[in-house]
């Protein structure tokens, strides 16, 4: 199982008796599956084929295809004199020069200038024979294709990889500093009665623990960190399937970015920002590989 990323490229070459075909394609990031096929015109007839045949191995990207073609044989066009035609120019041309006492001789070049002396003809080609040596180029810079986006996924799956076990070890961090936070915010809260009072008075502890137990219920962000301790698993598992997954990791990290920036706004902890701050940076550097994700 591996992931692919939408970049990539492959060429492949052809040949039969009577032609030589060259393919070659390209792959980029694209939201969508959006293929582009140039070739000769007297092949048009066979870009759908060429179409369906990269649809089934690319799900996701925008993939352009360039065709060309080297005639080896005969070509599609066949040439033929017309005798008769010719035969009666040419006792036309015996008449004025015998008649007329014409000294210049008959000469082939002047017979092409005759119209009609040529008959061309457009041969008739085996379509199938034609799909067949243009499928194998095909096949060939296709095979080339996947293979670089296969390699340029592990590349990606592994630096997200990566940056999943930094941002986790952070989110530990996180939660470990959480219950400092509630008792940092009691004792800063009692230091400033006092000095609000001015005077050595016993503050009433049952009223201090009933502001912290309040602060410590708006603040709580267990529920955040466990939702985004699924989601970092969930990336991790979806990094392990064969199948399209670009879209799949973009709504993940979107969703991971909602629980960081809920962690950032609840915790109220100048230590807990900076790390919530280290963590956008590594999800937004993620966002930006999975773009390139298929």
């Amino acid at each position: 199982m591996m992931i692919k990323s939408m970049t990539g490229f492959g060429r492949g070459e052809a040949r039969d008796s009577e032609r030589l075909f060259t393919v070659e394609m390209k792959s980029v990031n694209h939201r969508y599956n959006d293929i582009v096929v140039r070739m000769p015109k007297r092949l048009t007839y066979l870009e759908e084929k060429m179409k369906d045949m990269v649809r089934n191995e690319i799900k996701r990207g925008r993939v352009e295809i360039y065709v060309t073609l080297e005639n080896l044989g005969t070509g599609d066009t066949k040439i033929s004199l017309n005798h008769p035609l010719a035969a009666q120019y040419y006792q036309c041309l015996r008449e004025i020069k015998n008649s007329f006492e014409v000294k210049d001789d008959i000469s082939v070049s002047l017979f092409s200038k005759f119209p009609d002396v040529f008959i061309i003809e457009s041969r008739e080609e085996d379509e199938d024979e034609i799909w067949q040596c243009l499928k194998n180029a095909a096949n060939q810079a296709l095979e080339a294709l996947v293979a670089m986006r296969i390699a340029e996924g592990e590349k990606l799956a592994l630096d997200i990889r990566s940056r999943c076990d930094y941002i986790e070890n952070i989110v530990r961090i996180i939660e470990e500093r959480s219950p400092e936070v509630v008792q940092a915010y009691k004792t800063k809260l009692k230091e400033r009665i006092r000095e609000m009072l001015e005077e050595a008075v016993a503050v009433d502890d049952y009223r201090l623990s009933m502001e912290a137990a309040i602060y410590a219920d708006r603040s709580n962000i267990t529920e955040e960190i466990v939702r985004l301790n699924s989601h970092i698993a969930q990336l991790r598992k979806s990094l392990k399937e064969s199948q399209p997954i670009g879209r799949k990791l973009d709504f993940l990290i979107q969703e991971m970015n909602r629980e960081i920036n809920t962690i950032g706004s609840k915790a109220n902890d100048l230590e807990i920002i900076n790390y919530v701050v280290d963590v956008k940076s590594e999800l937004e550097k993620i966002r930006e590989q999975v773009q390139n994700i298929e």
